[in-house]
């Protein structure tokens, strides 16, 4: 499940979020889990992928 990193505008607070490609698709009521605000901006995070074989 991907997980999202957000940042909360109003107090500041970052935060990562688990949803699935679909829930997050559908715009699910994300709140800032310190202050309750939904003045949430996401944050670029990377994307790291892993592997069982050699390269």
């Amino acid at each position: 499940m991907p997980a999202y990193d957000f940042i909360c505008k109003d107090c500041k607070k970052e935060f990562t979020a688990f949803y699935s490609i679909g829930e997050y698709q559908a715009n699910p009521a994300i709140r800032c889990p310190l202050c309750g605000s939904d003045n949430i901006q996401r944050k670029f995070s990377g994307v790291f992928a892993k592997t069982s074989k050699k390269s």
